[in-house]
């Protein structure tokens, strides 16, 4: 972890509590056991000379002082002294917590610009509505609670991962309707912003009441209709790009509510699929050396996976 070494042996730094319960020890003294992460890793930490009070939670920033110890062959964080983070502390979030590579700010004024580059006047419009009115929660929202993307500012890292590969594939099957396929990338996931409950890092804790009874898919498409007739937009293209909203998970078992029935809905659903699963292979083996194999992935069919070591395994991607 990144810890700025001081004089007297100990070591300090900001750091977010990925875990935080007050315990008891044997004789009956309080104590907290913690869980404290930034992005380059996580570390158990202890505090022991702990007077109550209910100061510090799970997802708080806090600067703490201290040494590492060992136990049970691990190295373990004993905590001298800690204290929430405030506003006058300069520390930059995104070296604490996953984040995108790309900052969501550049990656937001990319796809505008392409946007506005649309011939069909609808989906400009549609597009360009939905976006620019969540702007400010696109730019940093994850795309997920767990899995791909599941960092500051991945949601718009994989919607541009997804309408980058989609402008290449265009180029090769001239069939496909760009314009439409890209419209789909752009808001199918849009919704996002309003399932996810965003605590206050910026990542996802949970998902809200809303979320779990309507979900991103079909208040995706309840998005689109209602700004469609805000607009006074009255086309097919609508109904398209709700049915690309509702169908981009593939089969009913995964969320879709019904399965892609034109080409740029099949060919959406299946870039979704393929960079969500791009980015869990590489998540997956970069914990790894080369030429070993990953602990089994339960997102991906509980499968081991392989590092050859032939390629770097960071997830990067060329936008």
């Amino acid at each position: 972890m990144n810890f700025k070494e001081l004089p007297n042996g100990m070591c300090d730094g900001f750091v977010l509590l990925k875990k935080c319960e007050e315990k008891k020890t044997r004789n009956g003294n309080a104590y907290l056991d913690l869980v404290i992460a930034d992005k380059d890793g996580e570390m158990s930490a202890k505090l022991w000379d702990y007077n109550g009070g209910n100061m510090f939670e799970q997802d708080m920033i806090v600067k703490i002082r201290g040494s590492v110890e060992q136990y049970n062959g691990k190295d373990q964080f004993r905590i001298a002294q800690i204290r929430p983070a405030n506003d006058n502390d300069e520390y930059n979030l995104s070296e604490l917590i996953p984040a995108s590579s790309v900052g969501g700010e550049v990656l937001f004024d990319m796809m505008v610009k392409k946007v506005e580059a649309f011939t069909d006047d609808n989906l400009r419009r549609i597009v360009l509505e939905i976006i620019n009115e969540r702007r400010d929660k696109l730019i940093n929202c994850p795309a997920a609670l767990k899995l791909h993307h599941a960092m500051l500012g991945g949601l718009m890292y994989h919607t541009m991962s997804i309408v980058t590969t989609a402008e290449a594939i265009c180029k090769i099957y001239p069939t496909i309707n760009r314009e439409l396929l890209l419209s789909g990338a752009i808001l199918h996931d849009v919704s996002k912003t309003w399932e996810l409950d965003i605590n206050q890092t910026g990542l996802a804790k949970g998902y809200t009441t809303e979320g779990e009874l309507i979900g991103h898919l079909v208040k995706g498409a309840m998005l689109i209709e209602e700004t469609a007739k805000r607009l006074n937009i009255e086309s097919e293209e609508v109904t398209l790009l709700e049915h690309m909203i509702i169908s981009h998970h593939g089969v009913p078992e995964y969320g879709a509510a019904v399965r892609p029935m034109f080409l740029e809905a099949i060919v959406l659903s299946m870039l979704d699929d393929l960079d969500a699963t791009v980015y869990e292979v590489n998540s997956a083996v970069e914990k790894v050396e080369a030429n070993k194999f990953t602990d089994r992935q339960w997102a991906l069919d509980n499968r081991k996976l392989y590092n050859h070591g032939l390629s770097d395994t960071k997830h990067k991607v060329n936008f």
